[in-house]
C-alpha cells in the first residue's frame, strides 16, 4: 500500500526531457547515428550514463543493470525526433 515508489522520477518530466536531450545531443548522438539507427537509448539524466538496445524495455533494463537507482530516465530513438507519432508525418530526423 503506501510508501515510496522507487521507480518514480524525482524531477519534473519537462526537466528530465530537457536534460536528457542535452546529454543525447552533446554526448551520444554522434556515436550512434550511423550504426544504430532506429534503436533505443535510455539516458540517466542524473549521471549521463546510457544504454542502447533494439527495444525500449531492453535499453532500460541494460541501464538499470549498471545504475539500479536510475529513475530520471529519458528514452530516445536513434535517428528520430520522437519515440512515437500520433499523427501523420515522418519522425525521422532530416538533419
Amino acid at each position: 500500500m503506501g510508501g515510496i515508489n522507487m521507480n518514480a522520477p524525482t524531477r519534473p518530466t519537462a526537466e528530465i526531457a530537457r536534460l536528457g536531450k542535452e546529454i543525447y545531443e552533446r554526448d551520444i548522438r554522434s556515436k550512434l547515428e550511423d550504426n544504430y539507427h532506429g534503436e533505443y537509448v535510455a539516458i540517466d539524466v542524473e549521471t549521463g550514463d546510457w544504454a542502447i538496445a533494439p527495444g525500449e524495455r531492453e535499453a532500460l533494463e541494460r541501464l538499470r543493470a549498471r545504475r539500479p537507482g536510475a529513475v530520471d530516465v529519458l528514452m530516445e530513438r536513434v535517428g528520430y525526433r520522437a519515440l512515437r507519432s500520433l499523427g501523420a508525418g515522418s519522425l525521422r530526423r532530416t538533419v
